[in-house]
């Protein structure tokens, strides 16, 4: 908790994308920007390399608006405007429908899946063959355990993937770094709050997870580093 937030996003994104290619000379990278803590904090690191680096890159934030009531995207957009971000708002009603009866049961994979596919549709348009995602350590590590509870998988999201024939890449550059490092990040660079309107945002398994993990985590504090590093020294003589 000693190290300067700033100081341990730069070495751990570095390190990331470094590790796993993420970024070439000259690509035209599109940035899902959801206007929370986590994309503000990759949009802002991702454009500050850009000063420090021999490589040149472009960034393209989209925003796609599920859709609730209540609502209010002029604090994105303002900073943005501020940022100098090259910004896009995709207006939808992927939340809405995803809360249907029909998809009571998880109305969040539905609604992360439509919005996935139209970053994907709006990335191509802007000629981007790479997607930036804000997720860090700890979504990597409840995307593990909610796949083993709810899935039946031992599966996470990784720092690198490739789609469509390698047509197109998911890069997470924030793959190595602590939600705890990024909620000081965000407060130190005063970015804007963001206020979710989905009514299951604190009901969610998602929700549950991140909650149950935390009062593991109390017991030992080298459970969570330990956890993360287990999915990558997998052992597949002792699974089933």
């Amino acid at each position: 908790m000693s190290r300067h937030p700033y100081s341990t996003m730069k070495r751990l994104v570095g390190k990331a994308i470094h590790q796993y290619r993420m970024i070439s000379d000259g690509e035209k990278i599109a940035v899902g920007l959801s206007g929370g803590k986590d994309s503000l904090s990759l949009m802002w690191i991702l454009t500050e390399r850009l000063s420090r680096i021999p490589i040149s890159y472009e960034l393209f934030a989209i925003h796609v608006d599920p859709g609730f009531e209540g609502s209010d995207l002029s604090y994105l957009e303002d900073y943005c405007t501020k940022m100098n971000y090259n910004l896009r708002v995709e207006r939808s009603d992927f939340g809405i429908r995803a809360h249907r009866k029909e998809n009571r049961e998880n109305p969040c994979f539905s609604c992360s899946r439509l919005r996935r596919k139209r970053l994907f549709e709006v990335a191509s348009e802007l000629g981007c063959n790479k997607l930036a995602l804000g997720h860090h350590k700890d979504d990597i590590i409840e995307t593990l355990f909610m796949n083993m509870c709810y899935g039946g998988t031992i599966s996470t999201m990784v720092p690198s993937q490739s789609l469509f024939n390698g047509g197109f890449t998911i890069i997470r550059p924030l793959s190595y770094i602590d939600e705890d490092v990024i909620i000081r990040f965000a407060r130190q660079n005063d970015f804007p709050v963001f206020r979710n309107a989905c009514p299951s945002e604190k009901h969610s398994k998602r929700h549950e997870m991140k909650q149950m993990l935390a009062e593991l985590y109390k017991t030992n504090r080298k459970i969570k580093g330990n956890i993360f590093r287990s999915m990558s020294n997998v052992n597949t003589d002792y699974l089933i």
